[in-house]
């Protein structure tokens, strides 16, 4: 499918210029279990084994959070896990419950809900800001973000929607999910 590869820095732009554009609906499907966080410091506590300072440190990112979510946009975001989590995960699901108390609209499904469109692999990583628009998040195999291609080909993109709309509606509510998996 025709797409335009951008590397990080050329994406990172790409998305705000797009994001400070949209409103309505944006979608974002996160599959992998785990990510390189590069730098950031509440991620490298986490991966010290530091939990508290992790959680700290996250706190401290809240107020971006709350500008992530601007009251023209519903952003919903699926993520996909699979049991047990992994550390990485566990991490994640605090900043990501962070996330929707600032205002984020996002569900947990099950690996199996998306093993259907996994025939030829992972599902991707996608960020939908309409029918006009989707990236492809790229990573390298330590789960390293290192751009995305971006695709404007409504035939592409349209047949998503849906897709992304029925996971979203069988999705967890992700707080619920993560106050039930912190008490199992």
């Amino acid at each position: 499918m025709p797409a335009k590869t951008m590397d990080a820095a050329d994406y990172g732009a790409d998305f705000a210029r797009e994001f400070e554009a949209t409103s309505g609906i944006v979608w974002k499907l996160e599959r992998a279990q785990h990510f390189d966080e590069g730098d950031l410091p509440s991620y490298l506590a986490m991966v010290a084994g530091d939990w508290d300072r992790a959680v700290e440190l996250a706190e401290q990112m809240r107020p971006g959070f709350r500008e992530d979510n601007p009251g023209r946009m519903d952003f919903r975001r699926i993520r996909v896990i699979e049991e047990p989590l992994t550390p990485y995960l566990r991490w994640e699901l605090e900043l990501l419950a962070m996330r929707a108390e600032e205002g984020e609209n996002s569900r947990v499904v099950p690996a199996s809900a998306v093993r259907s469109y996994e025939s030829a692999g992972p599902v991707p990583e996608l960020v939908l800001f309409g029918p006009e628009l989707v990236y492809e998040v790229l990573y390298d195999e330590t789960g390293r973000h290192t751009g995305a291609r971006r695709i404007t080909d409504r035939e592409v993109i349209e047949p998503c929607v849906p897709v992304l709309a029925g996971l979203f509606e069988q999705g967890e509510d992700l707080r619920a999910y993560r106050t039930r998996t912190r008490a199992a």
